[in-house]
């Protein structure tokens, strides 16, 4: 099967297409090819600080992407710890603890560029058990179903998290409104789906009734994406031990 021939892939492109045609995406651009930046991604945000999961979180490991900025501020505004994914998950997850943050430089502490300034890279070993995920999408169904940019990472964060002892975790996608699909979104068992979804308008519980990933799948593990991802080698040996 061809990448134009993938039904997940005509969703992808087709939401790409449709944000481009009404103008509701936001720098930076191209919108194709990444999780996209959303008008309305503040109001969406501001629906998920009213969710009980979300004030209830301690720990809360959010996507690195721009749409979910304003979400990764507020949960250091919050004194919350936040974990964010480095990129392409080479190093893992940079922890930043909101003490090390002062006043007024959350949002600057939570951008991909300063991340590193005011949080530090936290060995798989020493990840605290995590509360909440938030994850960045390119469509969403309404049942939970999920597509990312198609790279998988959310998923395969998901299932680390779970390999390294983590419970089941609660997870919230943030998106434009035409972002909700009625497709009927292929699935596979590794992907993630979501519990709640955030537009600009609305936030509702998906009731899904798909299960997430409880752990890696070693048998579906490729030799490039183990050289891509280094970490997870170093799951291996963890679990091993």
């Amino acid at each position: 099967m061809t990448e134009n021939e993938n039904p997940k892939h005509h969703i992808r492109e087709q939401v790409w297409d449709t944000m481009e045609k009404e103008k509701v995406g936001r720098f930076p651009f191209p919108l194709k090819g990444r999780i996209p930046n959303f008008k309305g991604a503040e109001s969406a945000a501001r629906q998920v600080f009213e969710l009980d999961v979300y004030k209830k979180a301690e720990v809360v490991k959010v996507n690195p992407d721009s749409p979910q900025l304003p979400i990764r501020s507020q949960v250091l505004k919050d004194g919350k710890t936040l974990l964010i994914p480095t990129p392409r998950l080479k190093d893992g997850f940079v922890r930043i603890d909101p003490a090390d943050v002062p006043p007024g430089e959350e949002r600057k502490a939570a951008s991909l560029k300063h991340m590193n300034s005011y949080g530090k890279v936290v060995p798989l070993s020493d990840l605290p058990s995590i509360d909440l995920l938030v994850v960045g999408s390119v469509a969403l169904h309404r049942d939970g179903r999920r597509l990312g940019k198609g790279e998988g990472f959310a998923d395969r964060e998901y299932a680390i998290l779970r390999e390294l002892g983590n419970g089941k975790i609660p997870v919230i996608g943030t998106v434009n409104s035409v972002q909700l699909v009625d497709d009927d979104i292929p699935r596979d068992p590794y992907d993630l789906t979501v519990d709640y979804i955030a537009t600009e308008n609305e936030c509702f519980a998906t009731d899904s009734p798909y299960e997430k990933p409880s752990g890696i799948d070693w048998s579906r593990v490729t030799e490039e994406e183990k050289e891509k991802m280094p970490v997870l080698e170093e799951i291996r040996r963890i679990t091993e031990r």
